[in-house]
């Protein structure tokens, strides 16, 4: 059987072979719906498949979104790496998924492949662009728009969730039960001082119990971003003398490590230890018992990226507030801090 050509196409529908382009690729320019629906039945009578390959070489650019992150493993990374699949699905976009493992020369390595790959634009979960993938994304003259995270190294349109405010919200929300005070699960040594979430969330914690009028010395605790790793953290902390009434984990899978290993010692939660995270994993509700945390609105923040990354208007003039698109914090109060 011969292959079915666009001329095919554009012959059964009674218009030209620009107006089927138009249709296919969503423009550039507008078709009328009259003539778009004949256009559209005669793709579905012929059975008609377009080219990607050749489309891609002749403008330059693939019907691919790259979308490089930590890793895929933890449970909000892999939420958000499914809602910007859905929203760049909505615009008619594949994506490419790229795990750097918080490894800097893996990220370099996804950024040349997919730019090489000529992917329509990137969105970048960076934990700390380095000056090597800064280099690289200038140098492609790239469309890249920073979620989550908004590293030093790259100016450029960031997506993100008030991550201090959230964590204020948290804390104060622990306080108002009556704890003595409030410790800190935070990120690690090597986690960026600016525009990671969790240095975020650890001076919101700060910012906190500074307003209560409460010390941070000694009750900061450093712990990778997992459960497993957080979990073994917290037997130590837990099992010591000085075992804090209330924990606020700047993240929910710190946060599901904390209730095992006070599970795993016997200590009630929260009748001898309240615990808050942030971010909202689905998860969270069915932890035992139900985590209290802060959420924001991924779904919208995905489409924001995407449809960012695919505007002509991505790369404007202005400053960086300009060019910074913040989602607002909700506190969602479950079982976990004392509430319910």
């Amino acid at each position: 059987m011969a292959k079915v050509t666009r001329d095919d196409v554009a012959r059964l529908a009674g218009t030209s072979t620009a107006v089927v382009s138009y249709v296919i690729n969503n423009g550039p320019r507008p078709v009328a719906p009259a003539t778009r629906e004949r256009v559209l039945a005669a793709i579905k009578e012929l059975g008609y498949r377009p080219d990607r390959v050749a489309q891609a070489m002749a403008s330059r650019r693939t019907d691919l979104i790259g979308l490089i992150i930590p890793d895929a493993r933890q449970p909000f990374f892999g939420e958000m790496a499914h809602a910007v699949e859905q929203a760049a699905s909505e615009r008619g976009k594949m994506v490419l998924v790229g795990n750097t493992d918080y490894v800097g020369e893996r990220e370099v390595h996804y950024l040349r492949a997919f730019l090489g790959m000529r992917v329509s634009g990137l969105i970048l979960v960076s934990h700390a662009l380095n000056d090597l993938a800064a280099a690289e994304i200038e140098a492609w003259d790239a469309r890249v728009v920073l979620l989550h995270e908004r590293p030093e190294a790259i100016d450029d349109v960031a997506v993100v969730t008030d991550d201090l405010g959230g964590a204020q919200l948290a804390v104060r929300h622990l306080l108002e039960h009556g704890y003595d005070y409030v410790a800190c699960m935070g990120g690690t040594a090597d986690t960026p001082a600016v525009g990671d979430p969790v240095s975020d969330h650890v001076e919101g914690w700060k910012r906190a119990m500074d307003e209560a009028g409460l010390p941070t010395e000694g009750r900061l605790f450093e712990a990778p971003y997992n459960r497993y790793d957080a979990y073994r953290v917290a037997l130590d902390v837990l099992a010591g003398p000085d075992r804090p009434p209330a924990i606020f984990c700047s993240t929910d899978d710190q946060a599901l490590g904390v209730l095992r290993a006070a599970r795993e010692l016997r200590i009630d939660v929260p009748g001898e230890l309240a615990v808050a995270g942030f971010d909202d994993i689905k998860e969270a509700a069915l932890a035992d018992p139900p985590l209290t945390t802060i959420a924001s609105d991924r779904p919208a923040m995905a489409r924001a990226a995407v449809d960012l990354v695919l505007d002509d208007g991505l790369r404007v003039a202005g400053s960086r507030r300009e060019r910074l698109k913040t989602f607002p914090s909700r506190l969602v109060v479950r079982g976990s801090c004392g509430c319910g």
